[in-house]
């Protein structure tokens, strides 16, 4: 069986690699002048240029471009049995996070850096390794002269933003796509190192901007304040409507889900072997008392609990700044995940009832929402795709694979399992320990990226012989 090393990683993919990295390809939710920048179109085209050096017959390398919309690149691949039409679909982004904040001493978003086996760059992790490892996996089962699937690598730039253009894609290319059998998404991530880890559900996702307005100018303090009711007061109090200040936990009780015995097991599983593997990852300072009772408690939470988070504040000045006044408004932008098995657009409903009825003193309250994610929970995996996954994990990671949900969102796998509702899901990636995806120091541990290339190529020589083993 023809082998991705670490040296042939090095050698075929890793300079462009690294020169992708340098492209500051903000995802058009940190960049509105994405299409004016040019950098997501920079991607794309260093991508494609390299995808058609592989040495894979018949392969067809597009960059997609709809009006007003981000860029879609595809590698079409032939099937070596034609009378085999059923597709292969392997996922990833190239869209990038932003840099978030100052990086360590000798890292820095946009220049990447390689300390022994990983490198420090944003993105190279989240995910712009997928089309490398996809296009070396499809050139290594033609090197080994196996039979090969017909395969569809897609790489979208929108992901990052909540793929918003995604779904204009799959319908401009469904003719392409054709029977979609199996979807390998790349996307997602790792609770250790040792093993294969593959992803069983996806948290959703509704993010909202909530503006609480009090005045129509700011005025001093001394003279406003105790008459005019504090903006960021209000706020307070219609955020204490969400969640309870004291536990965290949502007060929408529609926001909420039952979580199925299968999970729980899980949880409890990978407690018992790993301990607090989700608390241990985190950096938190001395002293810091974690949410969840337990391990377990906290792995379910990561996954199968809805949790609020306030990512931005706006009308707010910094504190250099500040003087006594009382300021107009104070603007909130919201991430609420949600079970995996919560309508988003339910989810956003009920919280805009619950920002917007009876607000205190009167206070004039703006609520627009900026984006949704679906959520996701893996169907029944078919046997000979569980027997390949065993099989791959034991052999390139030296031991079975694991199970975990994850507490993050893949729209393209909730967009997919829609249109085709038949298809099978691998959903794996290298975002494991000390990867930092979205954060600052964003890490892509090269071994377990050739890994993970090797399960791919294991993947697709067992579905070519799925046949008769459904």
């Amino acid at each position: 069986m023809a082998l991705v090393t670490l040296q042939s990683f090095e050698r075929d993919a890793l300079a462009t690699l690294l020169e992708y990295a340098r492209i500051p390809a903000l995802s058009p939710g940190f960049d509105s002048n994405w299409a004016a920048n040019g950098h997501l179109d920079h991607a794309a085209e260093l991508i494609a240029s390299w995808a058609r050096e592989r040495r894979i017959t018949g392969a067809v390398v597009e960059i997609h471009r709809l009006e007003g919309r981000t860029p879609v690149l595809t590698v079409t691949v032939p099937a070596s049995d034609p009378s085999d039409e059923s597709t292969v679909v392997l996922y990833g982004h190239l869209d990038k996070q932003p840099p978030l904040g100052d990086w360590s001493a000798g890292l820095a978003p946009f220049e990447p850096v390689r300390r022994g086996d990983r490198i420090y760059a944003r993105g190279v992790a989240d995910d712009g390794y997928s089309a490398f490892s996809a296009l070396l996996a499809l050139e290594a089962l033609e090197g080994d002269g196996r039979g090969r699937p017909r395969c569809v690598v897609l790489i979208e730039a929108s992901e990052e933003s909540g793929s918003e253009d995604l779904d204009a894609y799959l319908d401009y290319l469904a003719p392409q796509l054709g029977d979609v059998a199996l979807l390998i998404c790349l996307d997602s991530g790792a609770l250790t190192y040792d093993r294969l880890w593959v992803t069983t559900s996806l948290r959703g996702l509704v993010n909202l901007e909530v503006t609480v307005r009090v005045l129509e100018r700011p005025l001093h303090s001394g003279s406003a304040s105790g008459v005019v009711p504090s903006s960021f007061r209000v706020l307070r109090q219609l955020l204490d409507r969400l969640e309870d200040p004291l536990t965290g936990r949502i007060r929408v009780e529609a926001l909420h889900s039952s979580i199925p015995e299968e999970f729980v097991r899980a949880a409890s599983d990978i407690a018992a072997e790993f301990g607090d593997v989700v608390g241990e990852e985190m950096p938190s300072v001395a002293g810091l008392r974690l949410m969840g009772v337990d391990a377990a408690d906290r792995i379910l939470a990561q996954t199968w609990r809805p949790a609020l988070s306030t990512i931005g504040i706006g009308g707010v000045p910094a504190p250099s700044d500040a003087g006594n006044v009382l300021r107009t408004h104070t603007t909130a932008v919201l991430s609420l995940r949600l079970p995996p098995n919560v309508d988003p657009a339910i989810a956003s409903a009920e919280l805009r009832a619950a920002l917007t009825s009876d607000v205190p003193d009167g206070a004039h309250v703006e609520v627009r929402e900026l984006n949704t994610a679906e959520g996701w929970v893996r169907p029944a995996t078919a046997p000979w795709l569980a027997r390949a996954i065993d099989d791959a994990s034991r052999e390139f990671f030296g031991r079975e694979p694991g199970l975990t949900g994850e507490g993050g969102s893949i729209p393209f796998l909730a967009s997919l399992a829609r249109r085709y509702p038949g298809v099978q899901f691998v959903a794996t990636g290298v975002l494991g320990p000390e990867s930092n995806a979205h954060g600052i120091d964003e890490m892509l541990d090269l071994p377990t990226a050739v890994a993970v290339t090797n399960v791919v190529t294991t993947l697709l020589g067992a579905f070519t012989q799925r046949r008769g083993d459904q």
